[in-house]
């Protein structure tokens, strides 16, 4: 008996992204823009001017209440204690067995008050997590349907975007966050992103989401700016050395041989913390380690070999436009994980050379 696929989501920018020309492609349970001009196009526009992404399907959770900080820091590894109002963090959900839940960034907008952001594919599998340790001086409230998120990134963002606000966003440092207006509409701003740029994340009513758009993207036309979609948000985020749920981390990776144990603030409790501290001691079996490949574009789940045996996959492979090279991730055994290796990717049945490099691929120029 034949089932009807589910039913993809639309943000409440859907109909602008049409109007723009863009392929839709099914991404994380939306129909989401993976391309308006060309993926290249898009890359460099935000490396050299900015761009404006609609992320209104990621996910938003708040946490309130007098026990709201002390529950979000035994969430996530990283330190959220420590966190002023106006600041925010990188960190990752993680599990009693140590591994990868979701990675998440942290703001703290108010004194008893939490915003997490979460992956749009994670956010009913957080949701139970979260759940599942919710203690009774918290308030929860999964806003995710009923917010709108634009990211604006590139060197010119901060130019484009602070006229539209009533925030000192010059003043603003990285990984800050402010309660503001922008085009006349309540927002939360942060100076956050997954691109490598300089640049912010714009929180708004998802009721609201059409005005902002039309207003930032009026306001960035004239210094270049242009709308971006999941596939160059990809291109960029690889370069940087981001990773991304799914890919390079899920519930059968941990921290360490990610490349992440940095998030880890291994003198606190946490959930999982003792099995973390465990794998860092020992030492990982596998490390994620950068690649470029001489000959070929390196896609996820190709093979790693080396002398012919396989030895690792690939996680994410792609041309990087600004660096010009054939770039990726893979898991290699730890031993074989450092910079200036020589391993092969199997590329249609070919061994194809690459070589460990140090990451990132791309860092701004300062």
């Amino acid at each position: 008996m034949a089932t009807e696929a589910p039913t993809l989501r639309r943000t409440p920018l859907y109909e602008k992204h049409l109007a723009l020309g863009a392929k839709i492609v099914p991404f994380a349970g939306y129909e989401m823009p993976i391309q308006y001009e060309g993926i290249v196009a898009e890359h460099r526009a935000v490396r050299s001017a900015a761009g404006l992404f609609d992320l209104s399907h990621m996910g938003e959770f708040v946490f309130q209440g007098r026990g709201a900080g002390a529950l979000v820091d035994r969430l996530v590894s990283s330190d959220i204690a420590g966190l002023a109002v106006g600041q925010a963090r990188y960190g990752l959900l993680t599990n009693e067995r140590g591994t990868i839940v979701d990675d998440v960034i942290v703001y703290r907008t108010a004194d008893t008050e939490y915003l997490m952001v979460v992956n749009a594919a994670n956010i009913a599998k957080d949701r139970t997590h979260v759940l599942a340790h919710l203690a009774k001086d918290v308030v929860f409230d999964d806003r995710s349907l009923e917010t709108a998120l634009l990211a604006i990134q590139g060197p010119r963002a901060v130019g484009i975007l602070g006229p539209k606000t009533s925030a000192d966003l010059r003043g603003l440092p990285a990984f800050g966050v402010v309660g503001t207006q922008v085009a006349g509409i309540s927002a939360t701003v942060a100076r956050t992103g997954y691109t490598g740029e300089d640049g912010f994340e714009v929180f708004v009513p998802g009721s609201a989401a059409e005005r902002v758009w039309d207003a930032l993207l009026a306001a960035g036309g004239p210094a270049g700016m242009k709308p971006i979609g999941l596939g160059a948000r990809d291109t960029l985020r690889l370069e940087a050395r981001f990773s991304l749920y799914g890919n390079e981390i899920d519930e059968t990776t941990n921290p360490i041989e990610a490349g992440l144990g940095w998030t880890c603030k291994l003198d606190k409790d946490f959930v999982g913390r003792d099995q973390i501290a465990a794998k860092k001691a020992q030492g990982p079996s596998r490390k994620i380690a950068g690649l470029v490949v001489d000959g070929g574009v390196a896609r996820h789940g190709h093979e790693v070999a080396t002398g012919g045996e396989v030895v690792g996959r690939v996680t994410s492979g792609t041309y990087g436009p600004t660096v010009e090279k054939n770039i990726a991730l893979a898991y290699v055994p730890a031993a074989l994980s450092k910079v200036g290796t020589a391993l092969a990717v199997r590329i249609r049945d070919k061994d194809v050379p690459a070589t460990v490099v140090k990451t990132p691929f791309y860092r701004r120029p300062e």
